[in-house]
């Protein structure tokens, strides 16, 4: 997910839904983003996504937010990635248009988003992930 949003220094990604923290942490550690935010609502996966940061020494350039996706400010965001379900990522589609500026990156695992065509997508281990791009207003 994050090699198909050419995740590089400068970014800021935003996990919706982000369980043990693994795309965020290896978003700043792997490949150099200026920050990783993780937005998760069960508070285990929030402590394990913590502890998770803090041993892969990351801790500094990660946080890890008890809220609703739905209610998260994702302005900051430069590349957002979701395992949702497709209806979730519809749901969601106004959001990433009006909070998220024009060449940002959105990415899917598995679910794509009814009524938005994908700039790009990939197959990997049978799974599709899809990409899109924030266009200009």
């Amino acid at each position: 997910m994050l090699r198909l949003a050419h995740v590089g220094h400068g970014d800021v990604v935003y996990d919706l839904g982000s369980g043990d923290g693994r795309i965020v942490i290896a978003a700043v550690k792997e490949f150099g983003a200026a920050r990783g935010v993780g937005i998760e609502l069960d508070a285990a996966r929030l402590h394990e996504a913590n502890e998770n940061a803090r041993k892969a020494g990351v801790a500094d350039r990660v946080e890890f937010r008890r809220e609703d996706l739905f209610e998260t400010d994702l302005r900051p965001a430069t590349v957002v990635t979701l395992y949702l379900s497709s209806p979730i990522n519809a749901r969601l589609k106004p959001k990433l248009l009006s909070d998220l500026r024009p060449g940002s990156r959105v990415v899917s695992h598995v679910f794509d988003t009814p009524g938005w065509t994908p700039d790009e997508s990939i197959v990997v281990n049978t799974r599709p992930i899809y990409l899109w791009t924030i266009p200009p207003r």
